[in-house]
């Protein structure tokens, strides 16, 4: 046989394959009708274990077998997602424990953030509430999740991630171990400010102060400066409230321009950090299942089986429900070694009929799947 026979033969068998997929999508119509009838489950996991078994066994080679078992595992993913479809349509999938707003309220709120004044979380604060803000400081990211845990705060501003350093990940871990949502987003630009006490010079500094990410993003900056102490502080407000209250002329600070005005400070230094582009990103927070109608990014986290594959058909809801993923990064799930929980962001609004789609899936598929906010 030459060449386009064989082509021939793939096309008449590849015929053959749609016309089936489709009369077994057709059944799955049926078995979704039955379902919503009788509440059934959509995914059962034993069912499909079985089915694979059984279709591996028809084969004749190892090759096969592994291709025949990702083969089935697609068909039967696509069947899942037509009976999520129609169970959603109808009615079987349930509401989304969140409320739409239609905006949220600012102009009363009271609001958090961790830190002290001049931080950078107070200047992004500012950014999202305004000026006029009715607001309170902690030391801690903790103290602050635990603020509107409790309903001394309405809302919380924390910082999740800054372009240079990466993510902050002691923010994921409390978004998944506190019942606080994110509403809201601030990005930031940062521009590092070496400052001191009025009237100092640069010859006279011994010791400088800041958050020990802030010294690493400076740190081109400091090798200029080899004589100098670093000394790491839990946040940059904090060291230039430290180097004001000290008074002393051989102590300086690297934060925000907004905390020299703060404490009295002189700049000797602009945009020490090394990278002019570096920016970082604030969550709002609230402990209340709230979005606003104009949200567009959905934020959630599950855990997975630890088993091949098993993230690939997670993802899978995101891919047939055409949503957009903008981020996906990942965490050690405590006391599970080698076992991790995925956080991912993708684009739209928990009232889009696609964006349920894909989170009734995940919940049906995924372990401890978590809506994290919409904003």
């Amino acid at each position: 046989m030459d060449l386009a026979d064989l082509r021939e033969q793939i096309d008449g068998i590849d015929k053959q394959i749609v016309e089936l997929y489709e009369r077994r999508m057709d059944i799955s119509r049926q078995v979704a009708e039955y379902k919503i009838e009788t509440g059934k489950k959509v995914f059962d996991k034993e069912r499909e274990e079985e089915k694979l078994r059984k279709v591996k066994s028809m084969t004749g080679d190892e090759f096969n077998r592994h291709g025949v078992e990702e083969l089935f595992e697609q068909i039967m993913s696509m069947s899942r997602k037509l009976q999520y479809k129609m169970l959603a349509e109808k009615g079987g999938m349930g509401r989304l424990p969140f409320m739409e707003v239609d905006s949220l309220e600012k102009e009363k709120a009271r609001v958090v953030f961790p830190g002290a004044e001049g931080a950078y979380t107070q200047e992004a604060m500012k950014r999202f509430f305004g000026k006029d803000v009715n607001s309170f400081h902690v030391d801690t990211f903790r103290d602050a999740m635990i603020a509107i845990d409790e309903g001394r705060a309405d809302y919380a501003v924390l910082p999740i991630e800054n372009s240079t350093a990466g993510i902050v990940n002691e923010i994921y871990d409390m978004l998944v171990e506190f019942e606080n949502y994110i509403v809201g987003e601030q990005i930031i630009k940062i521009e590092h400010c070496l400052m001191a006490m009025p009237g100092t010079r640069l010859e006279e500094i011994k010791t400088v102060y800041s958050h020990p990410q802030s010294l690493m993003q400076s740190s081109k900056y400091l090798r200029e400066h080899a004589s100098w102490r670093q000394i790491g502080m839990d946040n940059n407000a904090f060291a230039a409230r430290k180097v004001a209250e000290d008074g002393d002329g051989t102590q300086a600070a690297i934060a925000g321009a907004h905390a020299a005005e703060t404490y009295g400070l002189e700049i000797l230094e602009k945009g020490v950090n090394r990278s002019s582009a570096n920016s970082t990103r604030f969550i709002i927070v609230t402990n209340r299942k709230i979005f606003s109608k104009d949200a567009g990014k959905v934020s959630i986290c599950f855990e997975v089986p630890h088993e091949s594959g098993s993230l690939y058909h997670m993802l899978s809801h995101i891919i047939y429900n055409n949503l957009n993923m903008n981020r996906i990064e990942s965490r050690p799930v405590e006391d599970r070694n080698w076992e991790y929980r995925f956080f991912i962001d993708f684009d739209g609004n928990l009232g889009d009929g696609a964006v349920k789609n894909a989170l009734r899936g995940l919940r049906e598929e995924a372990r401890n799947m978590r809506i994290l906010g919409n904003y």
